[in-house]
This record gives C-alpha cells, sequence and structure tokens, in this order.
C-alpha cells in the first residue's frame, strides 16, 4: 500500500502553522522563563513585527515581481492600515489617560471638546478593522484608476507613488487633522476589553499574523499560479502584445494594486497593537524603499523571498544594532551590495540555483553508478552465455 504523497509546498505551510501555533505560544507561556528555550517578550513581539513586514514584502512583490510596477509607496497603505487601528486602540484607553477624559489625550491637550467626524466609527473593533483594509484599498483603486489610464510605468509611477506618500505624511504631521501630529497614537491599554501587553495577548497577536501572512501566502500562490496570474506575468514581460491579444492590462493591474494596498492595510492593524505606536514616520518615503530592499534582497518573483527577505533584513538590524550599534548601518549597507553583486536574483533565487546544482549532482552520480552496474554485469552475462554454449 503506497503512502499519500506530501508536496514540499504543503509540508512548509503545515510546518509554519505549527510554529506560530503551537511551538511558539508553548516556548513563550508553557517554558519558565529562566530556562534556555523560554521565548522573551522581546522576541515574540519582534517576531510579530517582521511578520507584519514580511505581508508587506509580499505585497509589493505581487505588483513588482509578478506584475512589473515598482511602488514605493506602500508605506502609506501601511500606515493607514495602522492609524485605522491605532484610533480604535485610543478610543479603548477611555478615561485612564493623563487627562482623565473620555477624549484621547492629544485632543484634551489641543482644547478640542469633541471627535472629529472621522472618528465617528473608533469605538467599534469590528468597523476600524474593516476601515484598515477598506481605505488603503480605496485610495489604491482611485490613485492606480487614473495613473494605469494616463498609462504612467516605470520609474514615473515610482517617484509619483513616493510624492504621494510624502504628501500624506506632511498632512498627518499636522495637529488638526485629528491624528495625533507628531507624536501620533500611543499609550495603548486594552484591545476587545483586555490588557493589551499581557503575554497571552501578545501570543495571541503573534499567533494571528502568522495565519494572515501564511494565508496571503496560499492567497498569492493560488493568483500567480492562475490564468490571472499569468496575465499578470505577460504584462510584465510584455504589455503591448497582452493588449493586442485582447486583454485589457489596466484591469489586471488596478486590481492586484488594489489587493496590494488592502493586504498592507492589514499588516498595519496587526502591528500597531505588537508595537505599541504609530505615527507619520511610518509612511515616510524611506518606509515605501525598505520595503522594495527586503523585496529585492529575498528575491523577487518568488513569494517566500521576500518573505526571507524581510526576517534576514529585520533580523539583522536587530542584531546589529544591540551589537555594533555604531557601525550597524554599514553592515547592512555591505549586505545589500553584496546582494546585489552576488545574488542578483536575490537569497531565494540563489537557493534555487543551489538545489538545482545538488539534484543535478546526484542525478548525474546515480547515472554513473547505474552505467557501472550495468557495465559490471555485462561480462557476466557473457560468461554465463560461453559456459551454456560449452555445455
Amino acid at each position: 500500500m503506497s503512502t499519500p504523497h506530501i508536496s514540499p509546498y504543503a509540508a512548509g505551510m503545515g510546518a509554519a502553522l505549527l510554529v506560530v501555533l503551537v511551538l511558539v505560544p508553548l516556548l513563550h507561556l508553557a517554558v519558565p522563563p529562566g530556562h534556555w528555550l523560554h521565548l522573551s517578550d522581546y522576541h515574540v513581539a519582534l517576531a510579530g513585527k517582521i511578520m507584519c513586514y514580511a505581508i508587506c514584502a509580499l505585497a509589493l512583490d505581487l505588483i513588482w515581481g509578478y506584475t512589473g510596477i515598482l511602488s514605493l509607496g506602500h508605506g502609506l497603505f501601511f500606515a493607514l492600515g495602522g492609524y485605522s487601528m491605532g484610533m480604535y486602540l485610543m478610543r479603548q484607553i477611555g478615561r485612564d489617560g493623563n487627562y482623565h477624559s473620555d477624549l484621547p489625550d492629544f485632543m484634551v491637550f489641543l482644547d478640542w471638546k469633541a471627535l472629529p467626524w472621522h472618528w465617528a466609527l473608533s469605538d467599534s473593533f469590528v468597523a476600524q478593522l474593516a476601515l484598515a483594509v477598506a481605505v488603503p484599498g480605496l485610495l489604491a483603486f482611485v490613485f492606480g484608476y487614473f495613473a494605469f489610464r494616463s498609462r504612467i510605468r516605470g520609474v514615473y509611477f515610482s517617484i509619483i507613488t513616493q510624492a504621494m506618500t510624502y504628501a500624506a505624511m506632511l498632512l498627518f504631521f499636522r495637529n488638526e487633522t485629528g491624528f495625533g501630529g507628531n507624536n501620533g497614537f500611543t499609550d495603548f491599554k486594552r484591545i476587545l476589553g483586555l490588557g493589551i501587553f499581557t503575554p497571552q495577548m501578545r501570543v495571541a497577536l503573534f499567533a494571528l499574523t502568522g495565519v494572515a501572512l501564511i494565508g496571503f501566502l496560499a492567497l498569492s500562490r493560488t493568483l500567480v499560479r492562475s490564468k490571472y496570474g499569468r496575465v499578470l506575468q505577460a504584462i510584465r514581460d510584455a504589455e503591448s502584445r497582452v493588449m493586442f491579444s485582447g486583454y485589457d492590462p489596466i484591469a489586471y493591474k488596478l486590481s492586484v494594486w488594489t489587493l496590494s494596498a488592502m493586504m498592507c492595510g492589514v499588516a498595519g492593524a496587526l502591528y500597531v497593537p505588537q508595537v505599541g505606536i504609530i505615527n507619520p514616520g511610518e509612511m515616510s518615503p524611506a518606509a515605501g524603499i525598505e520595503i522594495a530592499i527586503w523585496t529585492a534582497v529575498g528575491g523577487r518573483g518568488s513569494l517566500v523571498g521576500p518573505v526571507l527577505g524581510a526576517f534576514v533584513v529585520n533580523g539583522s538590524k536587530s542584531w546589529l544594532t544591540q551589537v555594533f550599534p555604531e557601525f550597524w548601518l554599514y553592515f547592512l549597507g555591505a549586505l545589500f551590495i553584496a546582494v546585489t553583486l552576488f545574488l542578483p536574483h536575490g537569497i531565494a533565487g540563489a537557493l534555487r540555483a543551489l538545489v538545482q546544482r545538488l539534484s543535478r549532482r546526484g542525478g548525474r552520480a546515480s547515472g554513473q553508478g547505474t552505467a557501472a552496474s550495468a557495465s559490471r554485469a555485462q561480462p557476466s552475462a557473457q560468461q554465463g552465455a560461453a559456459a551454456e554454449v560449452s555445455s
């Protein structure tokens, strides 16, 4: 009876789910703090934060790696999702703030008497979670509709997305917009009535982020392997030919662009409760460039590559800032240069090439072994035949 075949993809997804839903919670909650296997609060929060970054890198890979559209404005969509969740978390503080008011502290400081109109739904977790997805999606749809219909592409599209991000950052810096100005939102207390920084809530947010990342990976893989994904890759390689073949590239680009922005909104909504702060710095032009760096380092056009890139770059950044606080930027710069020079297809491309090389070497060795066995068997067969003839 043959055993069922499990694909490497299914095995990897299953292992990832076990890690985020079983292994990490056990090591954080069940293992005592003094034990060497215990995962500290810092490491759980760091891993959750990096997984949020990985979702952004994956979202960028869909439009850059598979559609050929380089966006430097995904930091804006990420921050919009974070601000939507931050508004709810600020309302959850209630009268536990410094001024013991029903209004957020920054509004009391600015002598505001009531909530502005765009805070009307901020008491509802479901409404703010929906807005964390809908607002980035709506902005991306409107922006993409006019940009793609105007046939803006290449470096011009990248520059415009960065300009949009910079304009939004300047807007959010203003106190009168009602988003906390330069300081943003912080000093969160609760989420859904539960303490936000308890070990149980920290693990729950980590697991939810891990499930979201795995779910987006599965969704992205399904999309790129479908007819829809093949059209996206054809647009990346030769958009004019796709148009002459009867397809509408604008519809495809607009849909994947909007989906990518919504994924970043989800990542931002998961990021804020784990980090404990959101401010306009999250939508700076540098943030959008960093997302592109994670994608390039990991290997665009590979789905798993951008996730690896987010973990490698941000993990290295976290470690280097502790070990070499004065020189960590030089190390990161050297890493980017090394990837550009020696790994043009990123980490995922290098791993893929290594696996192919090893498989070819293994196949060559097995082929040589088969040939040697055949050559040894041939004289034996000839000797047997000669013996039969002589008898």
